[in-house]
């Protein structure tokens, strides 16, 4: 009775684990498009010039505590348009924030008017709740929550931490490839809008991070992430990405020393652990008989 209850439980977790992994994908598609054209990345961002210092930086307070929902871009980048400034986001799509705190900053010399706050505050939308809509992150930390029950002492189901772990890989696959757009946004040569957005190493560290950590001694677990990073490893072409996976890596191998006891174990991992550094090493996999060799931040 008992394992039949336990199978029932983990299809009923898996069926859940791919719904929000589908929406997740969804999100990410629709943010991230394939094709971006021309311009920076995450990864080689552009340095806020200096002479930033030197403007006197206007703060505009949220008008209620919650969780940002969404942010409408286009509006923040008008808002700098017309009064000829820079908009800087302090606080990031997911994050939450309480009211008569920062949200952005305006770089003015003059007082700031009750109408350009208005209307910056506009384009957030804060509600008492997270979703999925712009903040793919939110969809993989509830993977991950599904993640770190499955593993704790009194559960300890590995088939559910697996299936996350597979799913978190299908989510990090299809950013692997994508440009995610810089977070110093300019119109006409011009800085307008200072960002505060997702990266893929962040990204990353959200979807391992806590799970590594949980999964000292198992095996299971530690070989799935190690095959999610060769995964991934094959689909991009970043040297940073590729050294932030490296990372990953280093740490599993790290918490496998520590934490593996079993000589068999251990060398089923190091067989694992060589297979990934040489796909990191190699470069990403061929893609319709040639390969991906251009540098995607």
């Amino acid at each position: 009775m008992f394992f039949i209850h336990h199978i029932a439980s983990s299809i009923q977790a898996s069926n859940i684990i791919a719904s929000v992994a589908n929406e997740t994908i969804h999100t990410i598609e629709r943010l991230f498009p394939e094709h971006l054209g021309q311009g920076p990345g995450e990864d080689n961002d552009i340095p806020t010039p200096d002479l930033l210092a030197e403007w006197n930086w206007c703060t505009v307070p949220a008008r209620e505590s919650g969780y940002i929902q969404s942010v409408d871009n286009a509006a923040l980048l008008r808002v700098a348009r017309d009064r000829k400034t820079i908009v800087r986001m302090e606080r990031s799509i997911g994050e939450f924030v309480v009211r008569d705190t920062a949200l952005v900053s305006l770089a003015l010399q003059d007082p700031l008017d009750q109408e350009t706050i208005a209307a910056l505050q506009a384009t957030f939308t804060v509600s008492r709740h997270r979703t999925v809509e712009q903040d793919a992150a939110f969809g993989i930390r509830q993977i991950v929550d599904v993640a770190l029950k499955a593993l704790s002492p009194g559960i300890n189901d590995t088939t559910t931490a697996m299936t996350c772990v597979d799913y978190l890989t299908t989510i990090l696959a299809r950013v692997a490839s994508r440009q995610i757009p810089s977070s110093h946004r300019f119109e006409e040569g011009e800085l307008r809008v200072i960002a505060k957005g997702p990266s893929f190493e962040g990204l990353l560290a959200e979807s391992f991070d806590q799970i590594r950590g949980s999964a000292k001694g198992d095996v299971a677990i530690l070989s799935r992430m190690l095959d999610a990073c060769q995964t991934l490893a094959g689909l991009t072409a970043s040297l940073h990405r590729r050294q932030v996976l490296g990372e990953q890596v280093q740490w599993i191998a790290e918490l496998t020393e520590r934490t593996v006891e079993s000589p068999h174990d251990r060398a089923r991992i190091d067989t694992r652990l060589a297979r990934v550094r040489e796909a990191l090493e190699a470069g990403p996999a061929c893609e319709s008989g040639r390969t991906q060799n251009r540098e995607i931040p």
